[in-house]
């Protein structure tokens, strides 16, 4: 399993990391054999795996069950989890308390936490021993006031991002998410920075990428983001094979001899 210093040497020596968000043990499984660096367990399950319309709705045990079934699918694979929306926003007592308890009982080598106003609350996670990933730009738990478009595209607000960073370096976060930001800013970011940085829409400039295990593969993942390239076709793949098993079924062709036990318990009794 890689270790937080392995990323850092990964990042001096220009080796780009790949980080995937993943949610139950099947697709962890298919990470760790393809060979992904990281697996992050994002409160995006809610919409992708739990149907619920936003992240607002996942709860900490929510992601606590799902990162058990993604650590059991890759235990050789450096994981993070997300903390989810309302477990780090009422009172830093509660926050710590939630980020001790979700980095315990779910197997995940670090959390993330989403914005640049928890420099105070990374600082207390970091010396509880708690390694602590962060997440600027577009933040999905705040879009309702920012929305889903690019952000820090003003000069002023792309300062105050590398400020953050800066910041979240001194601090001891061990890598960062830049998401929706811009290209430019994201190499310049890199560049002032040692902690791994690992973007999604911005650019190829960051020290690694991460992607949605459904977007990738097209799994029920709907329109994708521009930011989003997808390399199979899961949906057209699994709906044409469970359509021919219907058919085979309706047409007495499943099961056939092959998948049906041969012994016949009641043959002797027939011949009498």
């Amino acid at each position: 399993m890689k270790s937080t210093m392995d990323f850092i040497d990964m990042k001096k020596n220009g080796e780009k990391i790949t980080m995937l968000t993943a949610y139950d043990y099947p697709s962890a499984r298919q990470a760790e054999a393809a060979g992904v660096d990281t697996i992050l367990v994002g409160d995006s399950l809610g919409m992708t795996v739990l149907g619920y319309s936003s992240t607002v709705e996942v709860t900490l045990e929510d992601m606590i069950h799902h990162t058990k079934a993604v650590r059991r699918g890759a235990p050789d694979t450096y994981i993070v989890v997300d903390m989810p929306f309302g477990t780090y926003h009422v009172s830093s007592e509660e926050a710590v308390r939630n980020a001790i308890m979700l980095y315990q009982e779910s197997g995940a080598n670090a959390v993330k936490i989403e914005g640049g106003h928890l420099q105070n609350f990374a600082n207390t996670l970091v010396d509880a021993g708690v390694p602590v990933v962060g997440h600027l730009g577009l933040t999905p738990q705040s879009v309702g006031i920012t929305g889903f478009k690019m952000q820090a595209s003003s000069k002023e607000d792309a300062e105050e991002l590398l400020n953050t960073l800066g910041k979240f370096e001194m601090l001891g976060v061990v890598m960062t998410v830049l998401e929706a930001i811009p290209s430019d800013l994201a190499v310049k970011a890199s560049e002032r920075v040692s902690i791994p940085l690992i973007g999604i829409g911005a650019g190829v400039g960051t020290d690694g990428q991460v992607l949605v295990y459904h977007d990738v593969l097209k799994y029920g993942s709907g329109k994708p983001p521009k930011f989003v390239k997808q390399y199979a076709d899961f949906d057209e793949i699994g709906v044409k094979g469970i359509k021919e098993y219907v058919q085979e079924v309706k047409d007495l062709k499943f099961p056939d001899e092959n998948t049906t036990y041969k012994k016949k318990v009641y043959e002797d009794e027939n011949n009498q």
